[in-house]
């Protein structure tokens, strides 16, 4: 099968084109595993963070892509969740242990065992891939492909995102970013919460008329304040300036939700400008999310489809891959970027 690998960790500005294209062997299901035939598979942040280093190092080569979407072909012995021909997800979260007090609580995102898709075992950027029946989840019939891929991270973990943000209708909420997770959010919370006002904090003045187009009540630049208060953020960039900024905008009591598994290093520095008084006192909180859960997944593609909710998405073939990734790293975003198989 065609799969694009990495093969080293790199610098996409040095290296443009890290990942290979490579010819694997079709992979075979295990006990309750089904095999998938891939048609698409999103493009993540997330990838860039695993192809530059801020993850924990991948065993390589690897075939990289966590919000994979297809049909099941093959389904390995005493399978009984899907049958032959039905379309389904894979998300971050590839296993877990299951028996750990975190799996039991339904935290599965925490246990010690986590495996990702596309780090820890091969994923989507390729035509096939196998998991566990468990952690794979039916399509609603409501979105194509294409629409489908997005929500598997972008949209999941913005669903946990909101659900740690503890936000009430007619909250204020904030958005720093305006990317394919934070595009996804203000759509469930304008569903969610119709009386709350989402307030978009973009570098780029086409994200913020993008947030605009959305239903936004207010869109400005990162380090604009904003004309309210507001109960709650979620931050859904990879820097760290806007956590500080975001955190002079929380109303007392307020809650920072920070929505990256990991923050690029090059402004770390601006943290020196934090100020317990200014940023911290009177009772705000700074909560991180870490993965998704199994359930996270299905939830969200059950409310997505009740709301009808769809990302706007830009699609490259498979080959392209390095390119959707240099756009992303270089911050040209409306939406969310697909992969689309042979």
């Amino acid at each position: 099968m065609k799969a694009m690998t990495l093969n080293t960790i790199a610098d996409l500005k040095e290296n443009r084109a890290p990942l290979k294209m490579s010819m694997l062997p079709i992979p075979e299901p295990n006990a309750y595993e089904v095999r998938i035939k891939i048609s698409v598979c999103g493009v993540c942040h997330t990838e860039l963070d695993e192809i530059e280093g801020r993850l924990t190092p991948p065993e390589l080569p690897v075939v990289p892509g966590h919000q994979v979407v297809g049909l099941v072909e093959k389904l390995g012995k005493g399978t009984s969740k899907f049958n032959v021909g039905d379309r389904v997800g894979v998300a971050w979260i590839f296993s877990a242990c299951g028996d750990c007090k975190f799996c039991l609580e339904g935290n599965e995102n925490l246990c010690d065992d986590f495996r990702a898709t596309g780090k820890d075992v091969n994923g989507g950027y390729a035509e096939y891939m196998t998991v566990h029946e468990k952690y794979a989840h039916l399509i609603p019939g409501f979105f194509t492909d294409a629409e489908a891929a997005p929500l598997l991270c972008a949209g999941a973990i913005g669903y946990r995102s909101i659900r740690l943000a503890q936000i009430k209708n007619s909250d204020n909420l904030g958005l720093t970013g305006f990317g394919a997770s934070a595009h996804l959010v203000l759509k469930m919370v304008k569903y969610l919460y119709p009386n709350t006002k989402v307030f978009v904090f973009a570098r780029k003045e086409e994200e913020r008329q993008f947030a605009m187009e959305l239903g936004a009540s207010w869109a400005g630049k990162t380090a604009d304040p904003s004309p309210e208060k507001l109960n709650a953020i979620i931050d859904t960039t990879p820097a760290w300036v806007p956590i500080v900024k975001a955190l002079g905008n929380l109303e007392k009591g307020g809650r920072l939700v920070i929505n990256a598994i990991r923050k690029e290093t090059g402004d770390q520095d601006y943290l020196q400008q934090l100020s317990y008084r200014d940023h911290l006192w009177m009772e705000k909180e700074i909560k991180s999310v870490a993965n998704v859960t199994a359930s996270d997944v299905s939830e969200f593609l059950e409310l997505a489809a009740k709301a009808c909710i769809k990302p706007e998405v830009q699609m490259y073939s498979l080959e392209k891959a390095n390119e959707a990734l240099i756009e992303l790293k270089e911050q040209k975003i409306r939406g969310a970027k697909v992969l689309q198989m042979p």
